[in-house]
């Protein structure tokens, strides 16, 4: 049943992006759906001993149950990655329900990554608790330790015990980067950066704990 409901909504908010962002129907096309039903064989793990496929709330999710990590990132940057094999995007947009997992504190945190070139080079999204300088901001790794880019935040990222929709956008001719939190009609995070012109998709968080579900992606392929 969570399967079947799964998939309905997945193709209802699919129809609904494709249909509503005007800069998408020129010619964005879905890239990939998913709702971990059949595992994740799909996806890259900096350390596949933090991350399992498990049965939670009627349904299989995609957790990342282990907050020690043995990946020795290049810079500083996240501990825990997960990357959707072969699908590096320009423009697209990104859908995916994030639930923490981790006990509460001020750093607390998931993280979304987008424009992955390699170890050293890509964006992510920080959804921090508390937000100050290094939390609940846009990154960029530029083959140093992570700068901030981003241009508007939040006080902070309202985690609890509960699902949330989290929504990446990225148009890469104006270099605009929108984060969405809940609320889809008002972005929680905006950045503006070309750096990348396109890039790898990801999973994951600094150094907590979280699941993932219901992942849509909507784009363009890499040039």
């Amino acid at each position: 049943m969570k399967r079947l409901m799964n998939l309905f909504s997945l193709f209802c908010l699919t129809f609904l992006m494709v249909g509503c962002q005007g800069w998408l129907v020129d010619g964005g096309k879905v890239l990939h759906v998913e709702g971990f039903e059949d595992g994740a064989k799909g996806w890259e793990f900096k350390d596949a001993d933090c991350w399992g496929v498990v049965e939670k709330d009627g349904g299989k999710v995609l957790s990342l149950f282990k907050k020690e990590s043995g990946y020795e990132p290049r810079v500083r940057s996240p501990l825990h990655v997960a990357l959707l094999k072969g699908k590096d995007v320009g423009d697209f947009v990104l859908d995916v329900r994030v639930k923490s997992t981790h006990k509460d504190y001020g750093h607390r945190d998931v993280c979304l990554f987008f424009g992955h070139q390699d170890d050293a080079h890509f964006y992510y999204v920080h959804l921090g608790k508390k937000m100050d300088a290094h939390a609940n901001q846009i990154f960029i790794v530029n083959g140093k330790a992570r700068a901030k880019i981003s241009l508007t935040t939040t006080a902070g990222t309202d985690w609890d015990e509960d699902w949330h929709d989290v929504r990446i956008k990225r148009e890469v001719k104006t270099g605009k980067i929108e984060v969405y939190f809940d609320d889809m009609s008002q972005p929680a995070m905006t950045a503006k950066d070309d750096t990348f012109k396109f890039g790898g998709i990801g999973l994951g968080s600094f150094d907590d704990t979280a699941d993932f579900d219901q992942l849509r992606l909507v784009g363009e392929w890499r040039e």
